[in-house]
């Protein structure tokens, strides 16, 4: 069998002064043009009446352009246009399927980069380490680890007695996928509809309207790379609308999707609602967020245990599923850790993320800036909320929020339980004597269980936290943030409110995008109808 390459994660470009992709980053920036983005149906570029305009989160002034928006009739367009591509494509072999996404990582690997990486900055108002680790590094590693992944599930095949040959055949489903995508990542924006893609599924995909000329840019990567017509369907447009009209056609095989819970449970019951239509059982695919925990044993290092809360809880404005939101720390930890957070978060510059001296941009919209700022006036106006730092915010030239702390009495306060989605972060300062209870609030909280990270020296300490929050987080760290999940090291997926834990960036999440063929074949059948023991 013809195998992909063994694939290697992409590695991190520091955009530090006088490298040539600060350089080259900075062009891209300096130079881009407002564009109208299209709809991208059957390989075809469409242009509609209706059309959306957009602009940077961190700069209400800069327009980036606008986008076209799918009505009923390009809604069906892609609908067709993903049934009349599915029997070619399926067709083809692994190899020639994964020739196209690794030409494609590839390209965003070299001439593409900044392309991709200037549009998430611009668009989703991530700095250049943000955008380097996501658009970059993360959607490369997806595409090139998903093509080995689909080799070895192809090799996994059943065995054989003598005179028989059994084997075992990755079928696509029966039907198209529909992959709906988030702002945050422009990696998961990307991979969501191409895994599906890469084991002979042919997909529309729906953009989150906050991250569109990313999403544009993925698009024509894919093409540039090589896709056929209908493969993948892009088309923005109304959630509802869309979904709705794509959710009823009997040919639906599969939901991708990364967003909120409500909106999840919401599609899950529009398809439970339509299952008697459908001409298959849908595979449902979902993750969906975190109120996620950083928790401190006494034993824990103060300064690693600071570094892990800043950036866990800042790094791209606190715009991360994974994102650190709730902390639990022993209060003799907690007099050195406040100074030490009180002095770095003051530090903390919030703006334009193209002057790369911001660790933070802005949000990615007006709805979100409203959203966090009531969670923090909510903790302002709490008698038993102290705010340790940040607190506030302003919209004026773009959506920046402060990053904040709070340190709260009640352990199971609103702030500790909600995802917020934004730069705030939640403290409760627990009893040094008081482990096993802090650690059981930790586990009972909050509905989600994304991610968690655990801070401590003592080792009989890391593995009765580890046991103790086993089902807390689908992605447990020792003595490190609870972000930053690498393709190949560590797949990407929680439990309870967190989604399906599918796993993206790894074989299980392939696994559920194939419907398997068991192939029995006789090679020498028997002649007579008789068993020996009727002898």
């Amino acid at each position: 069998m013809i195998q992909a390459p063994v694939p290697h994660n992409e590695p991190v470009l520091s955009y530090a002064p006088g490298t040539p992709e600060r350089a080259a980053l900075r062009a891209e920036l300096e130079t881009y043009q407002a564009e109208a983005l299209p709809l991208w149906i059957s390989g075809e570029a469409i242009r509609t009446s209706q059309e959306l305009s957009f602009s940077s989160p961190h700069d209400h002034q800069r327009a980036l352009g606008t986008a076209s928006l799918a009505g009923e009739a390009e809604i069906g367009q892609a609908i067709e246009a993903a049934k009349r591509a599915k029997p070619g494509w399926a067709a083809l072999s692994q190899a020639d399927r994964a020739s196209v996404f690794l030409r494609a990582a590839e390209l965003l690997s070299g001439p593409w980069r900044q392309k991709v990486n200037a549009a998430t900055l611009l668009g989703q108002s991530k700095t250049a380490h943000q955008a380097e680790i996501d658009s970059a590094c993360e959607l490369i590693d997806f595409l090139r680890f998903n093509a080995h992944y689909a080799d070895k599930l192809a090799e996994d095949q059943p065995t054989s007695d003598p005179g028989l040959w059994n084997r075992l055949e990755q079928r696509p489903l029966d039907g198209f996928i529909y992959a709906i995508t988030p702002f945050n990542f422009t990696a998961i924006a990307g991979n969501l509809p191409s895994a599906p893609a890469l084991m002979g599924n042919t997909v529309i995909w729906k953009p989150s309207p906050n991250a569109m000329l990313a999403a544009h840019r993925v698009m024509q990567l894919f093409n540039e790379a090589g896709l056929p017509p209908g493969v993948i369907n892009l088309v923005n447009g109304d959630a509802v609308a869309i979904t709705t009209q794509v959710l009823a056609a009997p040919e639906f095989a599969g939901l991708h999707y990364t967003g909120s819970t409500a909106v999840f449970r919401s599609l899950w019951a529009q398809i439970a609602t339509n299952l008697p239509q459908y001409q298959s059982y849908p595979r449902i695919v979902g993750e969906t967020g975190g109120k996620d925990f950083i928790f401190a044993h006494p034993s824990a290092d103060v300064r690693q245990l600071a570094v892990a809360i800043v950036r866990g809880g800042y790094e791209f404005q606190g715009q991360k599923c994974s994102a650190a939101s709730r902390v639990y720390v022993p209060r003799s930890l907690w007099p050195e850790l406040k100074q030490i957070l009180e002095e770095t978060i003051a530090q903390i510059k919030v703006g334009d993320p193209a002057d790369f001296s911001n660790f933070m941009g802005a949000v990615i919209s007006a709805q979100s800036f409203e959203k966090i700022s009531k969670y923090q006036a909510l903790g302002k106006g709490d008698p038993k909320v102290r705010c340790v730092a940040g607190g506030g915010g302003n919209r004026e030239v773009g959506y920046f929020v402060e990053p904040t702390l709070f340190e709260l009495d009640d352990p199971k306060h609103r702030l500790m339980q909600e995802e917020i989605f934004g730069p705030v972060v939640t403290l409760w300062v627990y009893e040094d004597a008081r482990v096993d209870e802090a650690l059981g609030l930790v586990d009972s909280t909050s509905g989600y269980a994304l991610t968690g990270a655990v801070f401590a020296r003592d080792r009989q300490a890391i593995v009765d936290a580890a046991r103790r929050l086993r089902f807390a987080a689908g992605n447990f760290y020792i003595n490190d943030k609870p972000t930053g999940a690498v393709v190949g090291q560590q797949p990407f997926g929680g439990s309870r409110l967190s989604g399906t834990n599918d796993k993206a960036g790894s074989a299980q999440n392939l696994a559920r995008w194939v419907s398997p063929r068991t192939v029995k074949e006789t090679l020498n059948p028997p002649l007579d109808w008789r068993y020996p023991y009727m002898g």
